[in-house]
C-alpha cells in the first residue's frame, strides 16, 4: 500500500469517534523516501484545519529544531499515532491508538526510515511497546539512541520531548535543543 493509498483510508476512517468531531483527519506529511521520520501523538486545532502535520505553534518550534539538525522540512516525513484530533486536544485514548496503529505501521513499513524520531511520551510509548523495549518514561529515554530490528531491517528510535510541551515548560526547550544537536550527529553516522 503506498503512502497516497493510507492517506486515502485515513480521511475516509471511522474506526473510531474522533472522525465524527474532526474537520479533516491527518494522515502525515513529508519526503515519501525520508531517511528521518518523526511520530507525534495527534493532530491539535491547526492541524485539524489544514489536514498537515505539526502547522501550528509546536510545528514552528519543530521547522526551528530540524534546522538545528541541519535537516529541511521537505527532507523528513512526519505524522502523528492518532490521525485525527481528539477533542479539546486531550490526550489520545487506548481504542484511539489502536485504531490508527494500522495506518502508522503501515507508513513505517512503507518508508522505511533509518530514524525515527518520537515526539513526546506517547508516541514514545507506542514505539517502544511495538519494538519489544521497556519504556522507562519520556524523561529517561529522552535524547538516547535505541537500535531496533524489524521486518525491514534496523533503525533507530530516538525519543525527544515533544514540541508543545516545551511551549508550555520553557525549562525543557534546552534539553530539546540539546536533543536535536545529538539527533544531528546520528544523521551524519548513518
Amino acid at each position: 500500500m503506498t503512502l497516497d493509498e493510507i492517506a486515502v483510508q485515513v480521511r475516509t476512517c471511522t474506526k473510531c469517534p474522533l472522525y465524527k468531531t474532526r474537520t479533516n483527519a491527518v494522515p502525515g506529511d513529508g519526503n515519501p523516501h525520508a531517511k528521518i521520520m518523526f511520530i507525534g501523538e495527534a493532530p491539535g486545532m491547526n492541524e485539524d484545519l489544514q489536514g498537515k502535520p505539526f502547522v501550528g505553534a509546536a510545528g514552528k518550534l519543530l521547522n526551528t529544531m530540524l534546522e538545528k539538525a541541519g535537516l529541511e522540512r521537505s527532507e523528513v516525513y512526519i505524522t502523528n499515532i492518532v490521525k485525527c484530533r481528539p477533542p479539546e486536544n486531550r490526550d489520545p485514548l487506548p481504542d484511539e491508538k489502536e485504531a490508527c496503529s494500522p495506518y502508522l505501521d503501515a507508513q513505517i513499513g512503507q518508508i522505511q526510515p533509518h530514524v525515527i524520531v518520537c515526539l513526546g511520551r506517547h508516541s514514545a510509548e507506542y514505539m517502544f511497546t511495538k519494538y519489544g523495549l521497556e519504556f522507562p518514561g519520556i524523561t529517561k529515554a529522552r535524547g538516547q539512541p535505541y537500535k531496533v530490528d524489524s521486518l525491514f531491517g534496523h533503525f533507530i528510535l530516538f525519543p525527544v520531548y515533544h514540541p508543545a510541551a516545551t511551549i508550555y515548560n520553557q525549562q525543557l526547550r534546552p534539553t530539546l535543543e540539546h536533543d536535536f544537536e545529538v539527533l544531528r550527529g546520528l544523521i551524519n553516522n548513518e
